[in-house]
């Protein structure tokens, strides 16, 4: 009986765990949702699609564009000219990934009512064109798509006027598609005159990825194309759109034709985009076209998009291939694809594959863990995972196919692990080994060196010069105190995300974070030759960033502080210090404290950053001043720091290389009468700037040189 109760067990193991398995494909929890779609992701990174010519351009509201033509919104008249001369060089189609959803505020009539002018002059206003009638006009002839906005909650289905068709081939689309209850279509004006309307908005993944673009998607229980689709249509002289859904019932939607081109698609009628990284010939800026700076042959045929890269505009989404990318740039992918016949697609056939793949692989993988040894099925195993992964790479680069390997290869991996647990001891070794470096380190370079030389995961360390960055946050208390600590916390998580990615942009390696504070190492746990170079450039680059953030925070009415900055270098002990549990991996020395008090003593000079000479001795290309020999609190000896005055950190009246300051620095040492006169002439002069008030003031107070002894730290 316990012969064949364990022969039962050890039969009745295998199917267990491919039952497990088929039951994550059919239930498909969020966790394997984030591990397929980060294998996706993988895919496109490794092996981009390479761009091939396409007509296909991105009209850029860039930053350039905003600085020649003026701030955004620009008047309609202006939108309307360039459509003329859009249209002029004999473009096939334009679509606005902008929302006309108001009157421009910059018509004549709309001025009329901030003016205080007299009635002539009124009278002559109110007789020019509004800039709505003019972009209508522009409208007119045809071939421009405007756009509109839906959203899950509310209710208003204010459609825009609907110049197509939707043919069903099978079932109905309607029910597949993605579901949403209010539209904020461009003005009814607008709309009328345009030659289609589609759908601005995206569907991203639950981690705010966009990997897709939908054809269509649902509004109430009416079907609206979107942006894409409608481009592809206008630019054909196309009305239907024929909406093919598969033989199988319930399935949903397989293909959307337009015009000539048969877009496959998931079943909710979205298209799978194959990103390229950043190609210069898809994007032209606005003001060109504006200032007829691109020949007609150039945009002769082609597609346009208008949209915004300007970071001011919030138009930015997550990118499959890491960072952030216009939202228009995702539209314009998709149109190159469909014209290039270069579709990537996951196929409704998929998911039976994928169950095949788990039953077959996971009964004959478990049943061969049950009669070999422990050396040859982990080997067996290694290779029939190697090989589920191997295929979906494979389907994806040879077909663009997106078949996911992860949940059969979890799926087989768990038929074997329940059959023989001991025969996975080195696989799950290594896994442990990578879990434990991930648990006792931060930084991804620090990652990557363990990894490359294990031996180094031992207590200990070594002496090693290094350069240190350490910041700080003003006012950050009192802002917690102000608003909701929800928000806080939001604002605070989106500013010391940017400031750790600049870090780790030059190779940086996180030390700490300490509330909000960040403190970032150079040359360890790798030497560096050039670290004091690289600590001086990613301290402009966090100050330069923090200066734009607390602008933009402060102009939605929060009292968001200015960052502070120090910058050292010197000789510490680098290493793992803690216990046989849990390492620490940090820096121990005068240096780390010396850079500390440069950050902190700001407060009490009015700067933004100090950088010691020990740093700038092995810097170039920085043009700095000297703030003065300063005895740090706690300290003897005087340190000499300085402060950059260019590459984006501001210094109120002061020039390039401020010799004016330079020559009045001078005399300190030499003559303080004339010291105090130059001091003076330059208060006047700029009263704002921090290191002349603090040298003025001491002057008047009777302290010569340049020496100055901190009394707080």
């Amino acid at each position: 009986m316990r012969r064949w109760f364990h022969l039962s067990l050890n039969i009745l193991m295998p199917v267990l765990a491919v039952g497990i398995g088929a039951a994550l494909l059919l239930i498909d929890p969020p966790l394997m949702q984030t591990l397929r779609q980060a294998v996706f992701d993988q895919y496109q990174r490794v092996h981009p699609r390479v761009y091939q010519p396409a007509p296909v351009r991105i009209i850029d509201i860039d930053e350039e564009s905003l600085a020649k033509v003026g701030q955004w919104p620009w008047p309609r008249s202006r939108i309307a000219e360039l459509v003329e001369r859009m249209r002029k060089a004999g473009v096939a189609a334009v679509g606005f990934d902008v929302l006309f959803a108001e009157p421009d505020r910059t018509s004549p009539k709309a001025m009329l009512n901030i003016w205080n002018l007299p009635a002539p002059a009124r009278h002559s206003i109110a007789g020019l064109p509004d800039h709505d009638d003019l972009f209508a006009a522009a409208l007119e002839p045809g071939g421009v798509v405007l756009g509109l906005s839906v959203e899950r909650e509310g209710i208003g289905l204010d459609l825009p006027a609907q110049k197509y068709r939707f043919v069903n081939m099978g079932e109905s689309a309607l029910p597949f598609a993605h579901v949403f209850s209010r539209a904020v279509p461009s003005l009814p004006l607008l709309s009328e005159a345009a030659a289609g309307n589609g759908v601005l908005t995206f569907v991203p993944d639950n981690d705010g990825v966009v990997r897709r673009v939908p054809l269509l998607l649902r509004l109430g229980d009416t079907l609206v194309p979107s942006l894409v689709a409608e481009v592809l249509r206008v630019g054909q002289g196309a009305q239907n759109y024929v909406l093919r859904t598969s033989e199988t019932p319930g399935v949903g939607m397989t293909e959307v034709k337009i015009g000539q081109f048969a877009v496959p698609t998931t079943a909710a009628g979205e298209a799978w985009v194959h990103f390229t990284g950043p190609v210069k010939e898809r994007t032209i800026p606005a003001w060109k076209i504006l200032a007829g700076e691109i020949p007609d042959a150039d945009l002769q045929g082609t597609l346009l998009l208008v949209g915004t890269s300007a970071q001011g505009l919030m138009d930015l989404r997550f990118s499959p291939l890491g960072g952030v990318m216009p939202g228009v740039e995702a539209h314009a992918q998709l149109l190159e694809q469909v014209l290039t016949d270069s579709y990537l697609y996951r196929p409704a056939w998929a998911n039976s594959i994928e169950a095949m793949t788990i039953v077959i692989g996971g009964l004959a993988l478990g049943t061969l863990a049950l009669v070999t040894g422990a050396l040859a099925s982990a080997l067996v195993a290694l290779l029939v995972i190697g090989g589920v992964i191997w295929a979906g790479w494979l389907a994806f680069i040879d077909h663009r196919l997106l078949l996911d390997p992860v949940t059969p290869a979890l799926g087989i991996f768990i038929a074997f692990s329940l059959s023989s647990v001991m025969h996975h001891l080195s696989t799950e070794r290594r896994q442990r080994f990578v879990r434990e470096a991930f648990s006792r380190y931060v930084s991804p370079n620090l990652v990557s060196y363990i990894v490359e030389h294990p031996d180094q995961l031992e207590l200990g360390g070594k002496r090693q010069e290094c350069s240190f960055v350490f910041t700080d946050l003003a006012g950050f208390t009192s802002l917690m105190e102000k608003i909701d600590p929800g928000d806080v916390i939001a604002l605070l998580n989106a500013y010391l995300d940017q400031m750790i990615s600049i870090a780790f942009s030059f190779n940086g390696t996180l030390e700490r974070i300490i509330g909000d504070a960040v403190v970032i190492m150079f040359s360890a746990p790798v030497q560096q030759s050039d670290h004091r170079q690289r600590a001086l450039n990613c301290a402009i680059a966090m100050q330069r960033f923090a200066s734009r953030y607390a602008d933009d925070i402060r102009a939605r009415g929060l009292a968001f502080g200015q960052t502070r900055i120090g910058v050292h270098s010197g000789t510490v002990i680098v290493g793992n210090f803690g216990g046989s549990h849990m390492f620490d991996y940090r820096a121990l020395g005068d240096t780390i404290n010396t850079a500390s008090r440069l950050e902190s003593v700001n407060k009490h000079l009015g700067t933004r950053m100090c950088v010691s000479e020990n740093t700038l001795s092995g810097c170039t290309g920085v043009v700095t001043r000297p703030v003065g020999r300063l005895v740090l609190k706690g300290k003897t000896e005087p340190l000499m720091v300085y402060q950059p005055i260019h590459n984006g950190l501001d210094v109120p009246g002061a020039s390039l290389d401020d010799p004016q300051y330079a020559a009045a620095y001078a005399l300190l040492t030499q003559d303080p009468v004339a010291a105090r006169v130059a001091f003076e002439q330059l208060a006047r002069e700029r009263p704002e700037d921090p290191l002349v008030r603090l040298h003025l003031q001491r002057l008047q107070e009777n302290q010569t040189g340049d020496l100055i002894v901190m009394s707080d730290k």
